[in-house]
């Protein structure tokens, strides 16, 4: 039996999107800045996209524009906004357990003489609002808060943050990566105070390589592509109308009946979480309840390192990560879990399951039950 609980790091691609994608790479294959019929079939493709997403988000289509992938779409915030904003200020506000799309954005663009507040979290990963309300400032342009962590499952304040930001300084733009969010929680942008959003695809079970980017028509933001003009000059290139396309499908599937999908991936985290309660010398880093993101679990396993385990269950047919995959596959130290003051002696003892909409209770049960005969024998190896 197999045990695909690594759904943080990617998921599987629905088939109505896969279909998709094919279709449009075989059959209507042509590029949408082409004047001929070819190129007016992937145009309507990609304006038929835009129109889902804009309407999922309650926003206009002008304010959706494609990418390559999460990555892009934190940049494409991150620095198209500083860039075009710095006259206004050079002080960003972000926090500690980002992902390293913005973290390492957040880097660069101190390199270029901009000045970042990395805020704090308590342990159970949550951002204090009361520690990003001190930190705002008159010169502030940006505050970038994710949605989900991708690690712990942390659900940030994104609501409270937005009504701070708007009544302390209503001219701070807000990025929201929501990544590890979007196609489980219903966003509204407008609503919420938020100016730009990132998703991306292949966590959507959607094809890999593509992503979206809400900007709020009244953002200043400049491209950091250049070429064609394609995207009203915001992102140029040549637009990858199956990708587009592919996300789209999926992403509509993700919120047919979300309320009850998003119920079962509670159910199952519910289930793995009372196992793993059960085994001996573990412990569950960040909340578990409806307070927290319905499909990811981080657990340290006292006394086994993370890389030990995950092979040993790689083996059984069982698939999770160690931390964050989509930094690397080289073992680092968790800044997130880092920034939530967890033990020294659990910082390389942790694994993060991460359920999805075709998660089974087999697979569930398939993997406590194999925990329950590894760790005793791992156990016995460690050196003193």
């Amino acid at each position: 039996m197999e045990a695909y609980l690594d759904n943080s790091a990617t998921t599987r691609c629905m088939e109505c999107a896969a279909e998709t994608v094919l279709r449009l790479l075989r059959e209507d294959f042509g590029n949408p800045s082409s004047m001929h019929a070819k190129g007016v079939e992937a145009e309507r493709y990609v304006r038929e996209a835009k129109a889902f997403f804009a309407s999922n988000l309650k926003a206009d289509e002008k304010e959706i524009y494609f990418t390559s992938g999460g990555t892009e779409s934190n940049n494409l915030a991150l620095i198209g906004t500083a860039m075009a904003n710095r006259r206004a200020g050079n002080h960003l506000i972000t926090t500690e357990v980002e992902h390293a799309s913005v973290r390492n954005t957040m880097k660069y663009l101190e390199e270029q003489g901009f000045r970042v507040t990395y805020l704090p979290v308590d342990e159970d990963g949550i951002v204090s609002v009361e520690a990003l309300r001190e930190a705002l400032r008159p010169e502030t342009i940006l505050v970038s808060v994710m949605y989900v962590n991708n690690e712990v499952g942390a659900v940030q304040p994104i609501d409270e943050i937005g009504r701070i930001i708007r009544k302390t300084n209503p001219g701070t733009l807000f990025h929201v990566d929501a990544i590890q969010a979007y196609g489980k929680y219903r966003i509204l942008p407008k609503r919420e105070g938020i100016d730009l959003l990132s998703v991306s695809g292949h966590k959507l079970h959607g094809p890999k390589g593509v992503g979206m980017l809400y900007v709020d028509r009244r953002v200043k933001i400049r491209p950091i592509l250049f070429g064609g003009d394609q995207q009203k000059g915001l992102r140029s290139g040549t637009e990858n109308v199956p990708g587009y396309a592919g996300m789209a499908a999926a992403a509509r599937v993700c919120y047919e009946d979300l309320d009850r999908k998003v119920e079962r991936l509670y159910a199952l985290k519910e289930r793995f979480v009372e196992g793993v309660r059960a085994l001996p010398d573990v412990r569950i880093n960040g909340r578990t309840g409806r307070d927290s993101a319905p499909h990811i679990v981080s657990v340290s396993f006292a006394g086994v390192r993370s890389e030990v385990l995950l092979h040993a269950l790689e083996e059984k047919g069982i698939y999770v990560s160690a931390g964050s995959a989509c930094s690397s596959n080289k073992p680092a130290v968790s800044r997130t879990l880092s920034g939530m003051q967890l033990p020294k002696e659990y910082l390389g003892s942790t694994l993060r399951f991460s359920f999805s909409f075709d998660t089974t209770e087999e697979e569930i049960d398939y993997c406590l039950q194999e925990l329950a005969g590894l760790l005793p024998v791992l156990r016995r190896f460690v050196r003193r």
